[in-house]
């Protein structure tokens, strides 16, 4: 049987979502406990792969196991206390044996959070960033990924991608208290793409560059024109959408 799990963790001692040759994965951990609980090998496809220090309040896998599930939230349970504090499962449930938890979803929605000054309560949570910024000009620039597809300026280089093209739904900059958000939306995100797009905005925002300007990093598919990546610890993945006719089969 086929089966998603919704989980959430906190990236900062992790090396990001997939497996590695050295170092502490998420897909590796949670697989680990699964496998004790489950009694038999279990390996999981994630939705999105997080890198190294990246947050997620909403993460999707699916796997397959040959045991039926009669009580998913004493399983819930099972797992969480084998595993370790920065990372926790919300729900276990069965899908259809068709559905692929990277392949069906629908959308990806990210958040990169931002404050002014350092704050012990939000460590390794969000960006300090101190200079002052002009929102406005951040969110005009924003509102100019909507209009393209191409986003090769913005992906890290020398990765396995057979195309640059992304959708993007929505894109933008707002206060959430003491707290900068970037949102971004869309079907699908390139390697180190929300990073370098927050990066470059930032250089909107303090006056390095001008909307003008940021319009023609998009067009010119070039990495090297565009800013650096903003630090891991600022983001996080909110939220996997998936098409409502492919949730729970009872």
């Amino acid at each position: 049987m086929r089966y998603f799990i919704q989980l959430s963790y906190k990236g900062t001692h992790f090396v990001g979502w997939q497996k590695q040759v050295s170092g502490r994965s998420v897909q590796q951990t949670l697989e680990e406990a699964m496998t004790t609980v489950w009694r038999q090998p279990i390996d999981i496809v994630g939705s999105s792969r997080t890198d190294t220090g990246v947050h997620a309040e909403h993460q999707v896998a699916h796997f397959d196991a040959d045991m039926e599930l009669s009580d998913p939230e004493k399983m819930v349970h099972r797992l969480n206390s084998l595993l370790p504090v920065d990372l926790a499962v919300q729900a276990i449930f069965p899908v259809s044996e068709q559905i692929h938890a990277r392949f069906e979803a629908t959308h990806r929605r990210y958040e990169y959070r931002i404050i002014r000054r350092k704050s012990p309560f939000l460590s390794n949570l969000a960006y300090v960033f101190r200079p002052e910024l002009n929102l406005e000009e951040m969110n005009r620039a924003a509102d100019l990924l909507r209009q393209y597809n191409d986003f090769e300026s913005f992906s890290k280089v020398h990765t396995d991608v057979k195309t640059f093209l992304c959708t993007i739904e929505r894109a933008d900059w707002h206060w959430n208290g003491p707290t900068l958000i970037f949102t971004v939306q869309a079907n699908r995100f390139l390697r180190g793409m929300v990073r370098a797009l927050v990066g470059t905005l930032l250089d909107v925002g303090t006056g390095k560059i001008s909307v003008a300007d940021f319009e023609q990093i998009i067009l010119a598919k070039d990495r090297k024109k565009a800013g650096r990546q903003a630090p891991a610890h600022g983001l996080f993945l909110v939220e996997v959408g998936y098409p409502e006719a492919l949730w729970p089969v009872e």
